[in-house]
This record gives structure tokens, C-alpha cells and sequence, in this order.
């Protein structure tokens, strides 16, 4: 993906296929979102504190955290993450921003599912009941 978006040019044309004109409103609609997006993944690690790790993985003493951005989302890091790569794909404006976005989604829906397993495991019920209530990604919706 990393290759994907900062090579200048691949020797695969149609991965430069503009989905609608480029030019200086897509770029910094783009630039904001991914902003929004980073500021809201930064806001969420920093929320967690020492609950945080690279690897899914429960510590001792581990809690479950439903307030700040996790009252939102249950991963708004990843939620974070992705509305950056969707501010990318909208200042590219080409199909490679879309192909970027679609891998990364794949990527963190599987790391979701495996921690969603895994909160389960740990807090059963209260984790049930925080999932029923609140959306994995999108906020009411997803």
C-alpha cells in the first residue's frame, strides 16, 4: 500500500484514473479529512493510556474503556486510520486512493475481529452489551 500511494508513477495506468477532477478543493477537502482522521486516532491512543498495545493482546489489569472516543466507536483508532486514508483517496481524486482505502479497511477489519474475540473473552457480557450499543466504526451506523 505504502508503494501504492507514494510511487509516482507505476507502470499501471488505470491506477491513475481520475474518479473526478482533481484540483485545489478535492486536495484540501481531502487534507481536512485526513486531519480529522488522524487528530481523532491520536485523540483514542491517547484516551486508552497503558490499556494500549500494537498487538491484540489483553494486559493484566486491563479495563474496559467506553468513554471519550470509545463511547463513539469501539475502535476509533482504526475509524481514525481509515478517515485518513479516505481524506487521501479524496485529494488524490484517482483510483489508486480508492484501492489504498479498500486495503487498509480489509487489513484493520480482520485485526477488529480478532479483537472483538478477544474483549469478549475478557469482560463477556459488559462487552456484549457495550458492542450492542455502540457501532464498530461509524458512529450509529456501522
Amino acid at each position: 500500500m505504502i508503494v501504492l500511494l507514494s510511487v509516482p508513477r507505476i507502470p499501471l495506468p488505470w491506477l491513475y484514473r481520475q474518479f473526478w477532477p482533481s484540483g485545489i478543493w478535492p486536495f484540501w477537502i481531502g487534507a481536512a479529512v485526513t486531519v480529522v482522521g488522524l487528530v481523532l486516532a491520536a485523540w483514542a491512543r491517547q484516551h486508552l493510556a497503558s490499556n494500549w498495545s500494537s498487538a491484540v493482546t489483553i494486559k493484566q489489569g486491563h479495563e474496559l474503556i467506553t468513554s471519550g472516543p470509545y463511547a463513539l466507536v469501539r475502535h476509533p483508532i482504526y475509524t481514525g486510520i481509515l478517515t485518513g486514508f479516505l481524506g487521501t483517496a479524496i485529494a488524490l481524486s484517482q483510483v489508486r486512493g480508492v484501492i489504498g482505502f479498500v486495503l487498509i479497511f480489509v487489513v484493520l477489519w480482520a485485526k477488529l475481529r480478532t479483537e472483538e474475540e478477544w474483549m469478549r473473552s475478557q469482560f463477556g457480557d459488559t462487552y456484549v452489551s457495550y458492542a450492542h450499543q455502540t457501532a464498530a466504526l461509524v458512529p450509529y451506523l456501522f
